[in-house]
Protein backbone atom coordinates (compact mmCIF):
# COMPACT_ATOMS: atom_id res chain seq x y z
CA UNK A 1 0.00 0.00 0.00
CA UNK A 2 2.96 2.34 0.57
CA UNK A 3 3.96 2.04 -3.10
CA UNK A 4 0.45 3.02 -4.13
CA UNK A 5 0.54 5.98 -1.74
CA UNK A 6 3.97 7.07 -3.02
CA UNK A 7 2.89 7.05 -6.65
CA UNK A 8 -0.39 8.72 -5.74
CA UNK A 9 1.59 11.60 -4.20
CA UNK A 10 3.85 11.85 -7.26
CA UNK A 11 0.91 12.03 -9.66
CA UNK A 12 -0.99 14.48 -7.43
CA UNK A 13 2.05 16.78 -7.28
CA UNK A 14 2.44 16.60 -11.05
CA UNK A 15 -1.27 17.17 -11.69
CA UNK A 16 -1.31 20.22 -9.43
CA UNK A 17 1.81 21.62 -11.09
CA UNK A 18 -0.19 21.71 -14.31
CA UNK A 19 -3.20 23.23 -12.56
CA UNK A 20 -0.94 25.92 -11.09
CA UNK A 21 0.58 26.88 -14.44
CA UNK A 22 -2.33 26.53 -16.88
CA UNK A 23 -4.32 29.51 -15.52
CA UNK A 24 -1.11 31.55 -15.64
CA UNK A 25 -1.11 30.96 -19.40
CA UNK A 26 -4.73 32.17 -19.37
CA UNK A 27 -3.55 35.40 -17.70
CA UNK A 28 -1.07 35.90 -20.53
CA UNK A 29 -3.69 35.09 -23.16
CA UNK A 30 -6.05 37.67 -21.66
CA UNK A 31 -3.26 40.26 -21.90
CA UNK A 32 -2.37 39.61 -25.57
CA UNK A 33 -2.69 42.77 -27.62
CA UNK A 34 -5.29 42.66 -30.40
CA UNK A 35 -3.61 41.71 -33.66
CA UNK A 36 -0.78 39.78 -31.98
CA UNK A 37 -1.72 36.54 -33.71
CA UNK A 38 1.59 34.73 -33.33
CA UNK A 39 1.79 35.32 -29.58
CA UNK A 40 -1.83 34.27 -29.13
CA UNK A 41 -1.37 31.08 -31.17
CA UNK A 42 1.83 30.19 -29.30
CA UNK A 43 0.10 30.61 -25.93
CA UNK A 44 -2.92 28.60 -27.09
CA UNK A 45 -0.62 25.80 -28.25
CA UNK A 46 1.16 25.79 -24.88
CA UNK A 47 -2.16 25.77 -23.01
CA UNK A 48 -3.59 22.92 -25.10
CA UNK A 49 -0.50 20.77 -24.62
CA UNK A 50 -0.38 21.49 -20.89
CA UNK A 51 -4.08 20.70 -20.47
CA UNK A 52 -3.63 17.40 -22.32
CA UNK A 53 -0.57 16.48 -20.22
CA UNK A 54 -2.25 17.56 -16.98
CA UNK A 55 -5.28 15.43 -17.82
CA UNK A 56 -3.03 12.42 -18.41
CA UNK A 57 -1.51 12.99 -14.95
CA UNK A 58 -4.92 13.36 -13.30
CA UNK A 59 -6.08 9.91 -14.41
CA UNK A 60 -3.52 7.84 -12.43
CA UNK A 61 -3.70 10.32 -9.53
CA UNK A 62 -7.44 9.71 -9.23
CA UNK A 63 -7.13 5.98 -9.92
CA UNK A 64 -4.49 5.49 -7.24
CA UNK A 65 -6.54 7.65 -4.88
CA UNK A 66 -9.53 5.38 -5.44
CA UNK A 67 -7.34 2.36 -4.72
CA UNK A 68 -6.24 3.93 -1.44
CA UNK A 69 -9.82 4.94 -0.61
CA UNK A 70 -11.00 1.35 -1.00
CA UNK A 71 -8.51 0.34 1.68
CA UNK A 72 -9.41 3.19 4.08
CA UNK A 73 -13.10 3.82 3.86
CA UNK A 74 -14.18 1.62 6.79
CA UNK A 75 -12.09 3.20 9.52
CA UNK A 76 -11.80 6.75 8.18
CA UNK A 77 -13.43 9.66 9.89
CA UNK A 78 -15.14 12.72 8.50
CA UNK A 79 -11.81 14.10 7.26
CA UNK A 80 -11.88 11.62 4.37
CA UNK A 81 -15.36 12.69 3.29
CA UNK A 82 -14.26 16.33 3.37
CA UNK A 83 -11.10 15.48 1.42
CA UNK A 84 -13.10 13.60 -1.22
CA UNK A 85 -15.45 16.58 -1.57
CA UNK A 86 -12.44 18.83 -2.16
CA UNK A 87 -11.02 16.36 -4.68
CA UNK A 88 -14.32 16.63 -6.58
CA UNK A 89 -13.85 20.41 -6.57
CA UNK A 90 -10.35 19.92 -8.03
CA UNK A 91 -11.80 17.75 -10.81
CA UNK A 92 -14.40 20.48 -11.42
CA UNK A 93 -11.64 23.10 -11.52
CA UNK A 94 -9.75 20.99 -14.06
CA UNK A 95 -12.91 20.80 -16.18
CA UNK A 96 -13.42 24.57 -15.82
CA UNK A 97 -9.88 25.07 -17.17
CA UNK A 98 -10.79 23.03 -20.24
CA UNK A 99 -13.96 25.09 -20.77
CA UNK A 100 -12.07 28.37 -20.33
CA UNK A 101 -9.41 27.25 -22.80
CA UNK A 102 -12.08 26.49 -25.41
CA UNK A 103 -13.57 29.96 -24.86
CA UNK A 104 -10.16 31.63 -25.09
CA UNK A 105 -9.39 29.73 -28.30
CA UNK A 106 -12.75 30.71 -29.80
CA UNK A 107 -12.29 34.32 -28.73
CA UNK A 108 -15.50 34.29 -26.70
CA UNK A 109 -13.99 34.69 -23.24
CA UNK A 110 -14.85 38.00 -21.60
CA UNK A 111 -12.70 37.40 -18.51
CA UNK A 112 -9.98 39.89 -17.65
CA UNK A 113 -6.39 39.06 -16.80
CA UNK A 114 -7.17 40.13 -13.21
CA UNK A 115 -9.99 37.56 -13.01
CA UNK A 116 -7.63 34.85 -14.26
CA UNK A 117 -5.07 35.88 -11.62
CA UNK A 118 -7.65 35.21 -8.90
CA UNK A 119 -8.78 32.01 -10.63
CA UNK A 120 -5.14 30.91 -10.55
CA UNK A 121 -5.18 30.91 -6.72
CA UNK A 122 -7.99 28.37 -6.36
CA UNK A 123 -5.87 25.20 -6.75
CA UNK A 124 -3.40 26.48 -4.14
CA UNK A 125 -6.19 26.82 -1.58
CA UNK A 126 -7.62 23.42 -2.50
CA UNK A 127 -4.22 21.74 -2.22
CA UNK A 128 -3.55 23.27 1.20
CA UNK A 129 -6.93 22.15 2.49
CA UNK A 130 -6.55 18.63 1.08
CA UNK A 131 -3.06 18.16 2.52
CA UNK A 132 -4.17 19.42 5.94
CA UNK A 133 -7.11 17.04 5.94
CA UNK A 134 -4.98 14.07 4.83
CA UNK A 135 -2.12 14.71 7.26
CA UNK A 136 -3.79 16.23 10.33
CA UNK A 137 -7.11 14.35 10.04
CA UNK A 138 -8.84 16.99 12.19
CA UNK A 139 -12.16 15.14 12.49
Amino acid sequence: MLWVKAFHIVFIASWFAGLFYLPRIFVNLAMVEPGSTLERERLLLMARKLLRFTTLLAVPAIGLGLWLWLGWWRGAGGWLHAKLALVLLVVGYHHACAVLLRKLAAGTSRRSHAWFRWFNEVPVLLLVAIVVLAVVKPF
